[in-house]
Order: structure tokens, then C-alpha cells, then sequence
């Protein structure tokens, strides 16, 4: 029970920064005598590691080391943390997770055991994954971690007849999208959302040292060069087609964003998501948060690229010919896709509900 109760301290140390990538969330803390004699968090790539931190200016003799993720063992932009936890003199560490980066992959316990200290592995393990879902997926398929976020009325409804969606949820619960787009790499939505909303996509509503990309998906050129997205001093990406108006194009990039072609690879469906995932991976970013309209929403869930569903449900009804969730394919229950509830939050009269893909 106290490996569990340490560990516990060490998740919640690793939340509190709330943007790491592309590196992990990872919180630190030595014990001796069944008493917290240090702590640490890594703050970001660049930053000095949390097992660096807890150890910093302390007698770890003999002391027990509780961290959510194996310590590294490559020399990055800071020393691995491996070799300084043996070296401290630390006698056991208990870790929640292995590090499926193929720079760590087991190296970092292996190389503590050799050390002689004892290790122990899978303490609140669930809640470790949960904590670096983004980075862990990241890691092992190469990809950005997408993250579907819908606000939807009771009865099922994205927005009114004539398009617009502002506002579904209230003030509470828009908090916390603010909160989770600071913790993103990047924000998506589609040209369709940009067109009925024109929203900017920056993080307003809680503090923010850094503003996430935003990512437009537009395949036809509808995004006008004066939207609202465009005039943001961040970095801005519009993934589109080749076949796009070239004077389009160069009035995205003299707005300031890249503009980024994607063919449909003749599916006539319009900008290939599955690439445009796999680019945003091979550039670093581990998390997508896509905020983006039902077309879009419609295509990621179609083809399977949704890894975890956030559903915002306000205290409105909208009535027909409101846009929804199109047709996914699905002939039948036996095909349709399944998801495990996750987390829920309950914010004023609107609740949050989040969703991964069931497991096989």
C-alpha cells in the first residue's frame, strides 16, 4: 500500500506539467524511512529530468526512488537519469511503466539491476498509461495520438441548422478545453468550422506559456486569408491538396501559415488524414487535439483514427437538421465501434464524458 500511496505523488507531481512533449509527463520522489525526503518534475524537453530534480543536493543512501516512467539511459538534451539514480546510492526503485522508446525499452532497469538496486515495475500502472497515452502511442506506432473533442447537445446534435455551434456548453466547461488544447501539440478542425466559427484556437482561458499549432484541414481552399486562425502570431498549418487554387495557397502563406499539400490518393475523400497523422508524428508532435465540425469529425471516426473520444454534452436540444456524426459505414451493431469510458467530469450542467477504443 505505501509503494502505491509514493507513486500516487509522483503521477500527481508529473500532472501538474502540463505540457512536456515531445517528451513524457514524469514526477519523482525519494523515500527513506517511509517519509518524502524529495521531489521532482520535468517541465519540458530541455528541462532537467524528474529523477535529476528529486535527487539534486540529497544523501539518496539507501533510499527508495518512486518515479511513473523507467529511467532513460541516452544522452538527450540532459544526461540520462539511469547511471545518477545508481550512482546516488539510491537501493530500490519502484517505476509504474516501461519506456517503450527504442532508446530505453527495458535498458534503464536493466542497467539499475546490474547496479545492484532492486527494481520494482507496475505500481499503479493503469494510471501511469493513462497519464502519457499521447507518448506512449507516440513512441510505439510513430503517430500522433488524436484526440476527438465534440460538443454536443442532448440529443445528439454538433450545432443549429444554420451551423453555428457557440454555444453548446458554458464557460466551465470551455475552461477545460482551454486547458486541454495547452496540453497538445496541436489544435485541428476543418475549413467547415473556420467558415461558421471563425475561432482563433489559442489557449485563452488559463494561463499558457506556450500556444499550441493550429492545424487546418482544408482540401477545397474555402478558408478565407483574413479568418481569424490566420492573424494568430503561432505557428500555423493548413494541410491541403495539390489541386487547390495556387493563388489560394499563396495567400495562406502570406498570411504566415505553411502550407502543407496532401493528396487524397485518388479516394476523392480529400486531404488523406492517415498521412497527415503519420507527418504530424514524424515532426514530434505527440497529441492532436481535434475540435474540428461533423465533416471532419465524420471522416476521422470513418477511418478509424479517433484513439480517444471527448464528448462534451450540454443541457440544450437542437431538433433536426442540426449537424451530426454522418454515416460511418456501419451496416450493423455487430460492426460498429466500440470505446471504454475512461474519465468523466461534470462541470456546472454539462458533462464531460472520454472515451479510448475498447481493446480487442
Amino acid at each position: 500500500m505505501g509503494d502505491e500511496i509514493f507513486m500516487a505523488r509522483a503521477l500527481e507531481l508529473a500532472r501538474s506539467a502540463p505540457f512536456t512533449s515531445p517528451n513524457p509527463r514524469v514526477g519523482a520522489v525519494v523515500v527513506r524511512d517511509g517519509a518524502v525526503i524529495s521531489e521532482g518534475v520535468h517541465l519540458g524537453a530541455g528541462s532537467p529530468h524528474a529523477e535529476a530534480l528529486a535527487l539534486l543536493g540529497i544523501d539518496a543512501g539507501g533510499a527508495t526512488l518512486y518515479v511513473n516512467l523507467e529511467p532513460c539511459t541516452h544522452q538527450g538534451r540532459t544526461p540520462p537519469c539511469a547511471p545518477a539514480v545508481a550512482e546516488a546510492g539510491v537501493a530500490r526503485v519502484v517505476a509504474a511503466i516501461p519506456d517503450p522508446d527504442e532508446r530505453v525499452r527495458g535498458a534503464g532497469f536493466n542497467l539499475l539491476r546490474e547496479r545492484g538496486v532492486d527494481v520494482a515495475v507496475g505500481v499503479l500502472e493503469d494510471e501511469a498509461e493513462w497519464l502519457n497515452a499521447p507518448f506512449l502511442h507516440h513512441r510505439r506506432t510513430g503517430r500522433s495520438y488524436l484526440t476527438l473533442k465534440l460538443a454536443l447537445s442532448l440529443d445528439g446534435r454538433l450545432g443549429a441548422r444554420d451551423g453555428t455551434s457557440r454555444w453548446i456548453t458554458g464557460p466551465a466547461a470551455r475552461g477545460y478545453v482551454h486547458r486541454r488544447r495547452l496540453e497538445a501539440d496541436a489544435v485541428m478542425v476543418g475549413s467547415g468550422t473556420v467558415a461558421s466559427d471563425d475561432p482563433s484556437l489559442m489557449v485563452r482561458a488559463v494561463d499558457a506559456a506556450r500556444q499550441p499549432a493550429a492545424l487546418v484541414v482544408d482540401g477545397s481552399g474555402r478558408m478565407r486569408p483574413d479568418a481569424s486562425v490566420l492573424t494568430r502570431q503561432h505557428e500555423v498549418i493548413v494541410a491541403t491538396q495539390p489541386t487547390v487554387a495556387h493563388e489560394r495557397q499563396v495567400e495562406w502563406k502570406e498570411a504566415g501559415a505553411e502550407v502543407l499539400l496532401i493528396a487524397d490518393r485518388g479516394r476523392g475523400t480529400g486531404v488523406d488524414l492517415d498521412v497527415l497523422i503519420r507527418e504530424m508524428g514524424r515532426r514530434g508532435m505527440t497529441e492532436i487535439y481535434c475540435e474540428g465540425g461533423a465533416r471532419l469529425a465524420t471522416a476521422l471516426l470513418a477511418r478509424d483514427l479517433v484513439d480517444r473520444l471527448e464528448l462534451h454534452h450540454g443541457p440544450v436540444t437542437i431538433g433536426d437538421g442540426g449537424p451530426g456524426i454522418g454515416d460511418l459505414g456501419t451496416l450493423s451493431m455487430s460492426g460498429a465501434s466500440r470505446w471504454e469510458l475512461r474519465d468523466t467530469q461534470v462541470f456546472g450542467s454539462d458533462v464531460v464524458t472520454t472515451y479510448t477504443r475498447a481493446r480487442a
